[in-house]
């Protein structure tokens, strides 16, 4: 049988595809933004999607919407938001901007889950913001919970990522139960120091030189898929990521899937004066006008960043500039660097799709994580011999209103899905161009 789990501020789904490739079944997945939902239904099926803040949220309701009864749940995963940090004196998570950390302890609790990962910002161990994890470690203590210290900060370039992207890992289990490891890094980063003795992650060029040029194809000007052929696979991560191999898929449920379609493929168009600053930018330093950084061929990505949501101004978080092309990298290339596989899909629009990438955790991390909490456990992880199909695409399409009404839930505010008609379509104008009048500056 294999382990269960339950993802908190699920996204698109970056730790639930880890910890799936590492052995677990996914049962549930709790978010609040619909869009986000409608792609975690697309891509797993068979979880059960909640959408919906955590705030108030039980966990009986969680086993009833999962199917699960009172089977145990062998792990609770997230990466709950942290804004607020007190004044000296001050109780950090006494601060309400705070309340969803402690709603993450609550469900873990309530739900009397075997063990708890819990993933943030780098920015929460250094300084002052120790305090907030002094605290929360005491919180997960209060409830039962043992925690592994010293918590630490992974690097998914140190785990077969061509991306430098640290994220703070904090790991506990219900006292009783083996406290899970940290795993210890399998490569090194292309173009860093590192451990000579570990084998050269992948690069760049290893990530994304077989997939063909979007510029090629007019018909992602309007869509963000295509029927095209791609090059072979220069190494064995990009092989991986087109499900090449007897263990491309790990221990994750195969997917049902059309290799031929070059998806999440959307085309960006660039001025002319964008295009000559982007060719004459060395690889590994950034356009000093726009500020993007453009990749090396022999290295590894900058941190792939979310930018921000409506309510918080709608804006657009720059992509990197391709390697070899006097353009910025497409959303499937973003998912290439930040080890996605082939088959996920994401949201049709640029914005959103580039925003639900940067908000995950490359899977590779999280498989690497996830692999140490099921040996703590005590599973031999299986492999699934059953593939399943996709989802409905019309969920790939949809925006905050029309997700919110396939979850039956009010749509949330925002910029992006408040304008309508001729105000939709020059917003949509203004996204496409956003990196040419960055550039032009």
């Amino acid at each position: 049988m294999r382990p269960i789990g339950i993802d908190l501020f699920a996204g698109a789904g970056g730790l639930s595809l880890g910890f799936e490739q590492a052995g677990f079944d996914v049962v549930a997945a709790v978010e609040i933004d619909p869009v986000h939902c409608a792609v975690h239904e697309f891509n797993f099926p068979n979880c059960a999607v909640i959408s919906r803040s955590v705030e108030g949220l039980s966990g009986s309701e969680i086993r009833l919407r999962a199917g699960i009864g009172n089977r145990p749940v062998d792990c609770v995963f997230g990466g709950a938001p942290c804004q607020g940090f007190s004044l000296i004196g001050h109780r950090v998570l006494d601060d309400p901007r705070n309340r969803l950390v402690l709603e993450f302890v609550r469900i873990v609790s309530e739900l009397d889950a075997r063990t708890f990962v819990f993933e943030n910002v780098k920015g929460l161990t250094v300084g002052r913001h120790k305090q907030f994890l002094h605290e929360l470690v005491a919180a997960f203590e209060a409830e039962g919970y043992a925690v592994e210290l010293p918590w630490k900060v992974l690097n998914a370039g140190e785990y077969g990522t061509p991306q430098s992207r640290e994220r703070l890992i904090l790991m506990g289990a219900k006292r009783g139960t083996a406290l899970p490891s940290y795993p210890a890094p399998t490569t090194r980063m292309a173009g860093k120091k590192g451990n000579a003795e570990l084998p050269l992650g992948p690069t760049c060029l290893e990530a994304l030189d077989d997939l063909p040029d979007a510029e090629k194809f007019a018909e992602l000007r309007l869509s963000d898929e295509v029927r095209a052929k791609k090059g072979k696979a220069v190494s064995p991560y990009a092989a991986t990521l087109r499900g090449e191999g007897n263990d491309a898929w790990a221990f994750a449920h195969p997917r049902v899937w059309d290799p031929r379609q070059l998806t999440s493929s959307a085309r960006t168009e660039h001025t002319d004066i964008s295009r000559r600053r982007f060719q004459a930018t060395e690889p590994g330093a950034v356009e000093p006008i726009s500020r993007f950084f453009k990749l090396p061929p022999d290295g590894i990505s900058n941190t792939l960043r979310a930018g921000t949501d409506g309510a918080r101004g709608a804006f657009t978080s720059p992509r990197p500039i391709h390697y070899r092309y006097a353009r910025c990298v497409t959303v499937r290339e973003m998912a290439r660097l930040h080890g996605f596989p082939d088959w996920f899909r994401f949201n049709a629009t640029k914005w959103h799709g580039a925003r639900q990438i940067g908000n995950s955790v490359p899977p590779p991390l999280a498989r690497a994580v996830a692999t140490q909490v099921i040996s703590a456990l005590g599973y031999t992880p299986e492999r699934p011999s059953t593939a399943i199909p996709l989802g409905d695409p019309a969920l790939l399409t949809m925006d905050v209103s029309t997700a919110a009404a396939h979850f039956g839930i009010k749509a949330p505010k925002s910029g992006r899905d408040r304008k309508s008609g001729a105000k939709k379509r020059k917003q949509e104008e203004i996204e496409r161009d956003i990196y040419a009048r960055a550039a032009i500056g």
